[in-house]
């Protein structure tokens, strides 16, 4: 399938900052490394700064965001900014557009930030790297803004109302995809309560109805994200598809397009796994999607299922859309 692919989510950047000597071309250690994502056509990669929950974790997004800078200026044949203009004749690019996005707050303010500190790191950040793609709140866990996925009874603190009402209005989608349904559910309660304009989206998740895990949204968020007419990005990890069997990827894709072949798309989650200490958790990505280079036999197995608009729409037309429909 000679589509080209946009991706809501790779920890290329997080990579890259904490590995020292690591090469964004490095095909044996990432699975985002730039020559696999030449070689499965991606054209559009939302690039992650993700920080964990921790003293420092200001520093980090700051490293990152010079990183992200850095790759535009030393690759220029290679990589792109993604703007609206990029946008433009998508299907017809040469170079990889990359775009980047918030993973975990605590990046824009760690725990013992102040606002005075918060709001002009909030605006360093998005002048590095000029857009995010998005705003997620948290990551598995709890912090000042609200409860991670693997949180209970933690929803969306007083933080997380000042974080969306400064958002608000600056064209950044808010992602649910590290949310706890009780910070999800707050967040769209707040969201409508005060008729703030954010995007709503999941840039990697899959779906709960097929695999019970609590990174994976429920049918009722999925079906909030198409009611708002945002994205939902399918996960490619083992963890959150089914722990043994390859062919669920293809099910979470088509429940997908069921829900609605306008919201979802691919968010792959490529990162760096050789330190992860939990050895069950390794493998982390099958065969069938084990790096970037995978999109377009992925698209072929696909086609048994699905039509021609169809896997378009999933390749890329619906990131597209999405992001033009915000930044116009």
């Amino acid at each position: 399938m000679p589509y080209p692919i946009a991706d809501l989510h790779c920890d290329l950047l997080s990579y890259l900052s904490k590995i020292p000597k690591s090469s964004p071309f490095d095909k044996e250690q990432i699975a985002c490394a730039i020559p696999w994502l030449l070689e499965g056509k991606v054209k559009l990669q939302v690039m992650a700064i993700y920080t964990d929950v921790q003293k420092g974790s200001m520093v980090s997004a700051t490293k990152q965001a010079h990183i992200f800078e850095d790759l535009l200026q030393r690759y220029p044949d290679i990589l792109h900014q993604v703007n609206l203009a990029f946008l433009e004749n998508f299907s017809q690019k040469s170079e990889i557009g990359i775009l980047a996005a918030i993973e975990n707050a605590a990046g824009i303010g760690d725990e013992q930030a102040s606002w005075k500190e918060i709001y002009p790191q909030f605006d360093a950040l998005l002048k590095s790297v000029g857009q995010f793609a998005y705003i997620s709140l948290t990551h598995h866990t709890e912090n000042r803004f609200g409860g991670g996925n693997y949180t209970e009874g933690i929803g969306l603190k007083e933080d997380g109302k000042r974080l969306l009402d400064y958002m608000a209005g600056k064209r950044i989608p808010i992602d649910l995809s590290h949310t706890s349904d009780l910070l999800a559910e707050g967040i769209l309660s707040y969201v409508d309560r005060h008729r703030l304009p954010i995007p709503v989206m999941a840039s990697h998740s899959n779906f709960r109805s097929l695999w019970d895990h609590k990174r994976n949204l429920s049918d009722e968020f999925a079906q909030e994200i198409v009611h708002r007419e945002g994205i939902i990005g399918v996960n490619f990890l083992r963890a959150f598809l089914d722990d043994k069997v390859p062919e669920r990827l293809f099910d979470h894709l088509l429940y997908g397009i069921q829900l609605n072949e306008n919201a979802i798309c691919f968010g792959a989650d490529f990162f760096y796994t050789a330190d992860f200490p939990d050895p069950s958790r390794h493998p982390f990505y099958f065969p069938v999607a084990a790096h970037a280079g995978k999109y377009p036999s992925i698209l072929e197995k696909l086609s048994t299922s699905a039509t021609v608009p169809q896997l378009k729409k999933v390749a890329y037309e619906n990131v597209v859309r999405f992001y033009q429909k915000i930044w116009n």
